[in-house]
């Protein structure tokens, strides 16, 4: 895809991943279309920086669970560009056992309602602005919480809810592959343990996890070590722009997190 003047969606892009990919979208000459909700403290930087970035740009302050607002946003892109080229499905609540403890009632709706009803909705109402692109693409962003639940180290850092809303997300990418083929293109971006998103930079690794704990995590990780922005920047770009014949399909980012924990024994010399 050539990127520039294409238009982007990006959702959740005040802190963190959200913002490290919209800036990377800056970078290719992309008009931008961001959303912020929380972390209003992050405000003032994130007008700093994508003003700094030189980009076309909106930002627009949207509950992404009100399917209300959701509809006002597609109107807004609508009326500003008439079309979406990319949609970053980038939305989710991040579900610490260390943190949040046991899953209460109003703590599983609001986790099913973030990481996986708001994703749906989203699509929905993109939809008809991704086909008019003609080579559209969306990029689901989930969580290895949907493959390994809450057992082992994971258990740390991924609830029951977390977990059951991000494997929900797999069988929405596929879905939404089926609907848009040919011309839009939808694929899916599976994260381990990343820096601002279960590790450096989020409160249950700052101020929960003991030493013991974090380094718990970095040993299931074939790779040794954490995500980073870089790497998810990397991948999603990979994604967008250099991979035309991709749709429906699964990356997974996690440095070997979900093969970690279990060695490979010599082979054994058998008895004949």
């Amino acid at each position: 895809m050539e990127m520039k003047g294409k238009v982007a969606l990006v959702l959740g892009a005040v802190k963190g991943i959200g913002k490290a990919l919209g800036l990377a979208l800056a970078g290719q000459g992309v008009s931008l279309v961001l959303t912020r909700n929380d972390w209003e403290d992050s405000f003032d930087d994130m007008e700093r920086d994508f003003e700094a970035s030189g980009a076309d740009h909106m930002i627009v302050d949207a509950d992404l669970l009100d399917q209300a607002r959701i509809a006002d946003l597609a109107r807004a892109i609508d009326k500003r560009y008439g079309r979406l080229d990319i949609l970053v499905n980038n939305i989710e609540r991040g579900g610490w056992p260390v943190v949040h403890g046991a899953y209460v009632q109003e703590q599983w709706d609001l986790e099913m309602a973030t990481t996986l009803r708001a994703k749906r909705w989203v699509f929905d109402a993109m939809f008809p602005l991704l086909q008019r692109s003609r080579e559209g693409v969306v990029v689901n962003f989930s969580s290895i919480a949907g493959v390994v639940g809450r057992s082992g180290p994971a258990a740390l850092v991924f609830n029951d809810g977390y977990a059951a809303a991000n494997r929900g997300v797999s069988l929405l990418t596929e879905t939404w592959a089926r609907m848009g083929a040919p011309h839009v293109r939808v694929n899916e971006i599976m994260l381990g343990v990343f820096e601002t998103r279960h590790a450096q930079g989020t409160r249950g690794w700052e101020e929960v996890l003991t030493d013991e704990e974090k380094q718990s995590l970095v040993d299931h990780t074939l790779l040794g070590r954490t995500g980073q922005l870089a790497d998810v920047v990397e991948a999603f770009l990979f994604v967008v722009r250099d991979a035309p014949y991709m749709t429906g399909s699964v990356i997974r980012l996690d440095g070997g997190f979900i093969l970690g924990g279990a060695d490979v024994p010599p082979m054994p010399q058998g008895v004949v």
